[in-house]
């Protein structure tokens, strides 16, 4: 299947996340993108370095940014189940406006096209690196990594394109 690009209408999709008394919910991403500017960016692995330490960091420095620039929500998915998220989020105490759920299955990431095999590794099936800028359910920027790799899927590269 190939990646979402430019132009697609995003695949809707359920994704998971923990409520505040540690209950497993889960949302469609159309319930969170429709009629909304959305950030929607993906690691492979939550606590992995690359993840941890610049590509989600970025994005919740550059919050109030996006925000100025009309962005409604900011949604960081990766292909791990929703507590490893809800424990990974608490480590950005800083944070105020990224979401974090959970493609526990990688069933959206395969929709997307953006399906990354790690199994060499012991990761299994995970997404690639990604960020995508949506407008109404329509992609206007995907930024989409090549393998594992970091270097244009920041939110450095998003900011610039809106």
């Amino acid at each position: 299947m190939a990646p979402i690009a430019v132009g697609d209408t995003i695949p809707d999709g359920i994704l998971s996340y923990l409520d505040n008394d540690n209950n497993v919910q889960t949302i469609c991403i159309h319930s969170l993108a429709a009629n909304k500017k959305v950030i929607l960016f993906a690691v492979p692995g939550a606590f992995t370095p690359t993840c941890s330490l610049k590509h989600v960091p970025d994005f919740i420095d550059g919050a109030e940014e996006f925000k100025r620039k009309g962005v409604d929500e900011l949604i960081c998915i990766s292909v791990n189940d929703p507590y490893v998220m809800n424990a990974w989020a608490k480590t950005y105490q800083d944070n105020k406006h990224v979401k974090f759920l959970a493609d526990g299955s990688a069933k959206y990431s395969n929709a997307l096209g953006v399906e990354l095999d790690l199994s060499e590794g012991g990761l299994g099936a995970r997404s690639k690196r990604f960020a995508l800028l949506i407008e109404n359910l329509k992609v206007k920027v995907a930024n989409i990594e090549s393998g594992a790799e970091f270097t244009i899927s920041g939110a450095e590269k998003i900011l610039k394109a809106l």
